[in-house]
């Protein structure tokens, strides 16, 4: 996949995320937008709202209760440069697509926070001169959109690049400062351990530049993990590094953690349930952590048909499910009550046969938009792509397009 105040003491920090309201105001195309309290952007799930099948968020709100989504991702566009794009390919500068997503979640209630980075693809912290550049980069998009809240996702294979991971906490620490009461995440991989070597030198990085976000996140999956215990253990033990890499006492270092799960089947098979998700939110909560999140709402659905778990979708969880289950912890950790009754779902009709594009060939080059088709599926290639067989993976070049 798929994170500036001063450093404060244990009951001032803990006061703070208790309190959790920002400051901010800011204007967009519609207006002036007011912030949610911090509590609901620390609970913002993660939806793709160009890609994976997006789903309709006022559904969402409707059925489980959600006020906070986390937009994903902000990129350097794929030709290079240091413009905001999403997914590399939608300049940031002409959208209307995501911005009346936007209107529409803030219409009812709503708002929005933006990731920048993720996985794969190139970030601005890569192509943009310095962390001044960078942070004008993202600059744009808190102006375009009237953000209060903005998610910096430094994993691989960005933070294993010294110079970018300097230019992206740089650019963290600008942004939080030129615009007072921004809540600022930033997620990293996580590990057994808490975090690797490279999570580790970007805290380090965070401490030699005095930057203290709201929260430092780690994503206790696609490494061995196996259900809610191994996560919990992954989470005391950053806890520790957190500790040890600021200074913190125990409670000081809850208030700025924060977990972002994989529902159902991760990216390496690992398998997390309902219960596991729960589990977790309690610990959580137990202790006065600052952020509970998941990637993401594009796949909090039932597989349609049930797969029992035999491969990771981009479009669903692969575990047996009503729609919107794991959107729930985020609302309870926001600190709502779900509803307790979903709304009878609108019947899907049976899709009508598609016809197959042309085959897929090992040989041929293919580009963003191109379509062909293979195992009996239509596939629609993300960015140029040459002899990588078509499947149904987030990080990779293709985006299944259904049965054919």
């Amino acid at each position: 996949m798929r994170r500036l105040r001063a450093c404060l003491g244990a009951a001032a920090a803990v006061g703070l995320t208790a309190a959790g309201t920002t400051a901010l105001v800011a204007g967009n195309a519609s207006g002036a937008t007011t912030a949610l309290s911090n509590r609901w952007y620390a609970a913002a799930p993660y939806l793709m709202p160009l890609d994976n099948d997006p789903p309709d968020p006022g559904a969402i709100m409707d059925a489980t209760g959600l006020k906070a989504f986390q937009l994903a991702f902000v990129l350097a566009p794929n030709g290079g440069g240091c413009s905001p794009t999403w997914g590399g390919t939608a300049p940031v500068s002409s959208d209307t697509a995501v911005q009346s997503l936007i209107d529409t979640i803030r219409g009812k209630g709503g708002d929005v926070s933006v990731s920048i980075g993720g996985y794969g693809g190139t970030k601005l912290g890569q192509t943009c001169s310095d962390a001044a550049a960078t942070a004008a980069a993202y600059q744009q998009v808190i102006t375009k959109y009237g953000l209060h809240a903005i998610d910096f996702d430094l994993e691989e294979p960005e933070y294993e690049n010294t110079a970018a991971i300097k230019n992206e906490i740089g650019a963290a620490k600008i942004l939080q400062q030129n615009n007072p009461g921004l809540y600022v995440s930033v997620t990293t991989a996580g590990t057994a351990d808490g975090t690797g070597w490279f999570g580790k030198q970007m805290l380090l990085e965070a401490k030699s530049q005095g930057f203290t976000p709201n929260n430092f996140s780690i994503m206790p999956f696609d490494g061995g993990f196996n259900g809610a215990a191994s996560q919990t253990s992954a989470l005391t033990n950053f806890n520790s590094i957190l500790q040890s890499t600021f200074g913190w006492d125990q409670a000081t270092a809850y208030a700025h953690e924060g977990f972002s799960g994989m529902n159902g089947r991760s990216d390496s098979g690992e398998m997390f349930t309902q219960a596991d998700f729960q589990t977790v939110l309690d610990y959580a909560t137990g202790h006065n952590m600052d952020r509970f999140t998941f990637w993401s709402l594009n796949r909090d659905r039932q597989c349609t048909p049930p797969d029992n778990g035999g491969r990771t979708s981009g479009t669903c969880s692969s575990v047996a499910q009503n729609s919107w289950d794991f959107a729930k912890y985020s609302v309870k950790f926001a600190g709502a009550t779900p509803p307790s009754t979903t709304p009878t779902p609108t019947p899907t009709p049976t899709p009508t046969p598609t016809a197959c594009k042309a085959a897929w060939s090992s040989s041929a080059v293919y580009t963003a938009g191109d379509e062909a088709s293979y195992n009996k599926h239509n596939w629609k290639a993300k960015w140029w792509t040459q002899n990588e067989t078509p499947a149904a993976t987030d990080w990779g070049p293709w985006q299944d397009e259904g049965a054919c």
